[in-house]
């Protein structure tokens, strides 16, 4: 049987995708252009330090703590009615943020953006599952997908941008009405619904306790990375994993889980997972002081570290739509590996940073996300592709929390790793005559040295600033290193887990075996 046999897309899935990129487009965007907003907001609504903690990390929250319960709830109710559920939302949140009149009112709005913001991904990405049930397909549609992200972090600073210089800070939530709009008209055409026909019962029990048990690792993880380890942020993650463990025993014994743990027995799907969550991991670390470097040590204007940035977002873009290509004929363990090891070769120019090192931090960054796009695409890949089709949600949720979860505990493990390197260098050379009470919030950031050394008289300004700067490069060198170990063991790793995956034309080969034989079965249906 040829190939042709094989459920293929068609115009209209090719269509559909573009509908679907528009939530990935929009989340990158949010996450950009907020901290623009910051500012402006402060000065209008005047909250408290604690308040604004909560306005920037509320969405987070609440994205991480619900992706696994909304998943699961695609797979039951449908992935398109719950896409189209959650646009709404958004689009209603956003109109509230924009509108917001007190802090607490902003905070509330941000935490329903988050909510809706959670129903989003899982729902896009399980609907490429079932849109694109070709192998080759997928990963081309995937490799798309992901470069939403890419474009929508390298408009998101510009169009932020020109609405803050134009517009009250209201007008970048707003960014989000227009695109749901669209998702609201024109899903119901372009996208078919998927559910499983066989759903089970809806555990509530279970959604309440990954939801506790998400939102406390993560406040737990955010918090010792902005205040250090403490007793809050202890009991938040030690209660956390108790609630988390508690789940997975319930999930053990439930005839209709929330999360299918077979799953986790399929060494694709396990090792892909760890792969993507322990590469975000290591990632978010890195980033997080290559983007302090350009600005605060090179003294970049935040417009022209973006524009420095753009190479790599092209990389990205480029590499992550290549890696369908490549994955037909080459087995996608060595393209991860190889990714892998591309993006240790990025990390390993920054550990040669030094006082004037744009060139160097630039190609870094190029061949880091060369090596992320390959690695990212086919990892999420792997994941979607590893589940069933009626499974698909739950498949999608997992990555995404993933993701979260790799996210938050770079930042709060690299990152305070980082900071107590700038800190223990700058406490060995802050020059004399710092007054005492400036001396705390210089030695906690770099940000708050280059604004103190900005009060302070010229000469002992220059001091202090070129201290802090001199104490910050040894953090993104050490930082830099640990990504080239991390990278390369994740590239030992995947080239050993995965070497049984097979390259999409045999895999092609292996399906028409299975169809032809009546193995090939889906059980998700689609209703039209």
């Amino acid at each position: 049987m040829s190939a042709n046999a094989l459920p293929r897309a068609g115009r209209r899935e090719w269509i559909g995708l573009a509908v679907l990129m528009l939530p990935t487009l929009l989340i990158a965007m949010d996450l950009t252009v907020l901290h623009l907003a910051v500012p402006h907001l402060s000065a209008d609504l005047k909250p408290t330090s604690a308040q604004l903690l909560w306005i920037t990390d509320i969405y987070g929250f609440m994205i991480a703590g619900s992706l696994v319960t909304m998943g699961t709830l695609g797979d039951r109710i449908g992935r398109r009615k719950l896409l189209m559920m959650g646009a709404a939302a958004f689009g209603a949140a956003s109109i509230l943020a924009a509108f917001s009149t007190s802090a607490n009112m902003l905070i509330a709005a941000r935490a329903l953006l988050g909510i809706a913001g959670a129903t989003l991904m899982p729902s896009t990405m399980s609907l490429i599952r079932n849109m694109f049930l070709d192998p080759r397909q997928r990963t081309v549609a995937i490799g798309i997908w992901v470069s939403g992200f890419s474009v929508g972090g390298a408009v998101g600073p510009l169009v932020g941008g020109f609405l803050l210089e134009h517009f009250a800070w209201g007008s970048v939530f707003l960014l989000g009405v227009p695109v749901m709009a669209t998702l609201l008209i024109a899903g119901p055409i372009l996208l078919p619904e998927y559910k499983d026909p066989n759903p089970g019962k809806f555990d509530l029990l279970s959604a309440f306790m990954s939801l506790a048990a998400v939102l406390l690792v993560i406040f737990g993880l955010k918090q010792f990375a902005q205040d250090g380890l403490s007793l809050i942020s202890a009991i938040s993650v030690v209660v956390g994993l108790v609630i988390g463990y508690l789940f997975v025993q319930r999930q053990r014994t439930l005839p209709d889980p929330l999360i299918d743990l077979n799953l986790f027995r399929t060494t694709a799907f396990s090792a892909a997972l760890a792969t993507y969550t322990l590469g975000i991991f290591v990632n978010f670390g890195t980033f997080l002081f290559v983007a302090q470097y350009l600005q605060l040590v090179l003294g970049l204007k935040p417009m022209e570290a973006g524009l420095w940035s753009a190479p790599g977002s092209l990389a990205f873009i480029l590499s992550s739509n290549l890696a369908p290509r490549l994955v037909n004929k080459t087995r996608p363990a060595y393209l991860v590996a190889g990714g892998l090891v591309l993006a240790a070769l990025g990390a390993g120019l920054l550990v040669f940073v030094g006082n004037d090192s744009l060139i160097l931090v630039v190609v870094g960054n190029i061949l880091m996300s060369l090596g992320f796009g390959l690695t990212f695409t086919l990892t999420v890949d792997m994941v979607v592709g590893a589940a069933p089709p009626e499974r698909a949600g739950a498949a999608s949720a997992l990555s995404e929390t993933g993701a979260e979860f790799g996210g938050a505990l770079g930042l709060a493990l690299l990152g305070s790793l980082g900071l107590a390197i700038y800190r223990s260098h700058l406490a060995a050379s802050l020059p004399a005559g710092i007054p005492p009470e400036i001396v705390k919030p210089v030695e906690e950031t770099l940000g708050a040295a280059v604004q103190a050394a900005s009060q302070l008289p010229a000469q002992l300004g220059s001091e202090l600033l070129t201290a802090a700067q001199q104490a910050f490069i040894p953090a993104l060198r050490i930082l830099a290193f640990i990504g080239v170990v991390g990278y390369i063991g994740l590239a030992i790793l995947v080239a050993t887990m995965l070497r049984d995956v097979r390259p999409h034309a045999e895999t092609d080969e292996h399906l028409e075996s299975d169809f032809a034989m009546g193995g090939l079965t889906t059980s998700a249906q689609p209703e039209m």
